[in-house]
């Protein structure tokens, strides 16, 4: 620990004779982050717990402030990006693909896709709004008879299970999935169920439109080449190239989006959130160790974590709440997680 010590003495007399030489040329907006910059090496230099793990915390900690400044300020632009990009592909496909639908299908599968398009898009829209305009549930500030299994550093308040801090929302969330900036909100307790509707439906509708669009997008790129001659007006050009955005942007959201909507499933079998994947397999290596086996205590098996996700309590809500917007709260209130433990199927459905 002794050479440490040295270098970041070193390096706190360098930062001390920088601010004392140019105390009066700094500007104001760059005084507070140079002394939160000298506040740090103070904390290595005077710390007699210091080792590699928190040399590297407090190293890459301005990294982590500008990731949640620029995700804090550039979360409505992401939010527009999705408006604006979801927006294009329904104008290009009521007002490119729909007249051809009309003029060349069969009035069976006309219906098929009116019904099925229209389907998708009121889904999208209304789990996109509830995901990004629904709070995700914070601990309570005052303390209350309520079981935490921790106090966090930085809200000083107790954390019941499931909760974790978030530093761009600065605020403490229940049941944590992770920060979503495409939502400029978490996801949590109250909007996990919106985020993951959201997911599955835009991945359904890009997928629809790249595989009903397949053959029109070959055709328009292979009349690239023939697009600029006098024989084709603005309004040909202008559709051959809509078709080709389309396509483009329809089939890559569908393989991104797709792969982390699969990734979301398979946590939501396990009974398991983003973060808590992580923490899971550090305790079941852990255990490992010593012989032992780790157990989710918040898996309830495969169908019942779907059953409680969902909040299906009986079979038609498979249908009103699944596969129709619903706006139904999840069970419990994010604090306490004893939701029929004893019971092997809760409900039966």
């Amino acid at each position: 620990m002794r050479p440490c010590s040295t270098i970041m003495h070193l390096l706190l007399r360098c930062l001390r004779g920088c601010g004392r030489h140019s105390r009066c040329r700094l500007p104001r907006h760059l005084r507070q982050p140079v002394s939160y910059i000298k506040l740090l090496f103070k904390s290595l230099y005077f710390n007699s717990l210091t080792n590699s793990e928190v040399v590297m915390d407090s190293l890459l900690e301005p990294v982590f402030w500008m990731v949640e400044v620029v995700t804090r300020w550039f979360g409505k632009v992401f939010v527009f990006l999705v408006v604006a990009l979801t927006s294009s592909v329904v104008f290009i496909a009521y007002y490119c693909l729909l007249p051809l639908v009309l003029q060349t299908y069969t009035p069976g599968w006309i219906m098929w896709h009116i019904c099925y398009g229209n389907w998708i898009i009121v889904m999208i829209a209304f789990h996109y709004y509830k995901a990004t305009k629904t709070p995700p549930g914070n601990p309570p500030q005052m303390k209350k008879d309520i079981p935490f299994v921790s106090v966090c550093k930085k809200c000083v308040i107790p954390k019941p299970a499931r909760s974790h801090h978030c530093g761009i929302c600065k605020t403490c969330i229940l049941k944590m999935d992770h920060h979503c900036p495409w939502l400029n909100n978490c996801v949590g307790h109250y909007n996990h169920r919106y985020f993951f509707s959201f997911c599955v439906y835009l991945t359904l509708g890009c997928m629809y439109c790249s595989i009903s669009g397949r053959n029109l997008f070959i055709d328009a790129y292979n009349a690239i080449d023939v697009i600029s001659q006098p024989s084709y007006n603005y309004k040909d050009r202008m559709f051959h190239k809509s078709v080709i955005y389309m396509w483009v942007l329809t089939s890559t959201v569908t393989v991104a989006l797709g792969a982390l909507t699969l990734w979301h499933a398979v946590l939501i079998t396990r009974g398991e959130t983003s973060i808590e994947r992580h923490i899971n397999d550090k305790e079941a290596k852990r255990l490992a160790k010593l012989g032992k086996v780790y157990r989710n205590p918040f898996n309830y098996g495969k169908l019942n974590n779907w059953k409680v996700f969902f909040g299906v309590e009986k079979r038609s809500h498979w249908l009103t709440r699944v596969v129709l917007p619903s706006g139904h709260t999840p069970y419990g209130d994010g604090l306490t997680w004893d939701i029929y433990p004893l019971k092997k199927d809760m409900f039966p459905v």
